[in-house]
């Protein structure tokens, strides 16, 4: 693996591992994260939008939004470890290698 890979591989993993972390706090909302962010505004079809305050209010409109994004995220998250590393074996090789070059 040449360095170019090992950095990509590197970044693509800390994504990872920001994305999981980021994942179990949404799960607790009393484990928040000091790191997250927030990007304002994001585009959501004024429909949806509408009805879901409609039906659940402002806070559950909200909760639905929140509850999307997560998927989404979830499902990209998935795609992009299939991309860098493709199997849990070959990750593990992955944080093995990192190990080893930490150590030095």
């Amino acid at each position: 693996m040449d360095e170019k890979e090992y950095q990509r591989k590197f970044l693509n993993l800390k994504i990872l591992k920001g994305i999981q972390d980021y994942l179990k706090s949404a799960a607790d909302p009393d484990a928040a994260l000091d790191s997250d962010s927030a990007v304002y505004p994001i585009k959501v079809p004024q429909e949806l939008l509408y009805q879901l305050v409609k039906l659940q209010g402002a806070e559950g409109a909200d909760e639905a939004i929140h509850r999307i994004f997560r998927l989404g995220l979830t499902f990209w998250s998935e795609r992009l470890f299939e991309e860098s590393f493709g199997t849990a074996e070959s990750l593990k090789m992955f944080i093995e290698l990192v190990k080893s070059r930490n150590k030095d």
